[in-house]
């Protein structure tokens, strides 16, 4: 089964639908324009039951098949919120919003899953129901914990969950995909050295936190050199270093550093976290200064499961003709709440070779969006046979 034709008939439309978000995007929770858009959408197209306000912003369409007495219910998310980057496409539909843009492809998420929508309420050739789940704050707000915390599962009876992302460097319309851990849990630290300032001729006379820091920005690197079974998967970067003095001849009184703390084992995740506090600790009690340590634990390890990844994998195989198996990813992803409530996996479509992801330039590619919708729509006519 190749791309539906639906959806070559509908491109045009889907398009409309994409540019016209990616022209107004919106951050984090704030998502008030494409949530009512999708609200909109989703009850022009007669959906049994449209639900707004689910984690704040979250919309969730119900659509019946046309049985519905298997009494089987599956969840299909898009993520709908933009990133705060200043685009630098030069589109004619580009941002119209400064300093926020479309750079992750959520934009393309919600047209594609709004399109398969559509299908699947004007054919509804399946048995049970479907739950469309439209997210805002993937983007570091944890929205799909919201929603989940929300009551989203048990109050709309899902049994099984599926999302999908586009991803540069993977053909065009094509998929991959991998069972097990996929996405990294991504751990955040804000770390405050202090010490004691004073002259730049006379360190002696002062407890230095640049020295501390710099020891510091080097010492954690161990963790994965030395602490971490070297077959697993551990990456530390401090991203950003912050000193209380901007003179050339005043050594400061604090420094703070802040990253993340990158893994795909729960056992590497609290060796991590054990080990960083100890080296701060230690390093900066060697040196006579203080520290203030705040290690947040953010987005857990996205975990496929395996007989739904091997079914979305079939899917993808009949859209596409093939599934490649994807890399492991150490950015993060917040279906990663969806997926320790239900059962799923978690799929990507390639956007071709365009820019990567959170970078002002990139596009999603609109040739993708026949492909992408008609993966939703065979998922869940396979999944729920009439």
């Amino acid at each position: 089964m190749p791309v539906k034709n639906r959806f070559a008939e509908m491109h045009d439309e889907i398009t409309g639908w994409r540019r016209d978000i990616h022209a107004h995007p919106e951050l984090l929770f704030d998502t008030h324009r494409t949530s009512a858009l999708v609200a909109e959408k989703l009850r022009e197209f007669g959906c049994d039951e449209v639900v707004t306000g689910i984690g704040r912003t979250g919309v969730v369409g119900v659509i019946r098949g046309r049985a519905d007495t298997s009494g089987r219910v599956i969840g299909l998310r898009a993520d709908m919120d933009a990133l705060p980057i200043t685009e630098a496409t030069g589109l004619d539909y580009a941002s119209t919003t400064p300093g926020v843009m479309h750079a992750c492809g959520h934009d393309g998420h919600t047209a594609m899953l709004l399109g398969a929508a559509k299908y699947l309420a004007e054919t509804r050739n399946f048995n049970g129901a479907v739950a469309v789940i439209f997210q805002p704050a993937e983007e570091g707000g944890g929205g799909a914990k919201v929603m989940c915390d929300d009551g989203l599962m048990d109050r709309f009876g899902i049994q099984e969950v599926y999302g999908m992302h586009n991803w540069h460097g993977v053909p065009l319309g094509t998929f991959a995909i991998r069972p097990g851990p996929f996405f990294a849990a991504t751990d955040q630290f804000t770390l405050t050295v202090s010490g004691q300032s004073g002259h730049a001729a006379k360190p002696h006379e002062t407890i230095d936190p640049i020295v501390m820091t710099s020891q510091l920005v080097m010492a954690l690197q161990t963790i994965a050199s030395r602490s971490a079974d070297p077959t697993e998967q551990l990456v530390i970067s401090v991203t950003s270093i912050e000193s209380s003095s901007t003179a050339y001849n005043i050594i400061p009184e604090a420094v703070t550093l802040r990253g993340t703390v990158r893994t795909l084992n729960e056992d590497i995740r609290d060796l991590a976290q054990a080990r960083f506090a100890t080296i701060v600790e230690h390093t900066v009690a060697a040196m006579g200064g203080r520290f203030d340590l705040d290690y947040q634990r953010n987005y857990p390890v996205m975990v496929n499961h395996e007989a739904q990844t091997d079914f979305v994998r079939d899917v993808a195989r009949a859209v596409a003709g093939d599934c490649a198996e994807a890399p492991l990813i150490m950015g993060g992803e917040d279906f990663a709440f969806m997926l320790e409530e239900r059962p799923g996996a978690y799929i990507l479509v390639g956007n071709g070779d365009s820019a990567m992801i959170h970078n002002a330039e990139y596009n999603f590619n609109d040739e993708a969006i026949p492909a992408g919708c008609s993966w939703w729509a065979e998922l869940v006519e396979r999944r729920l046979p009439a």
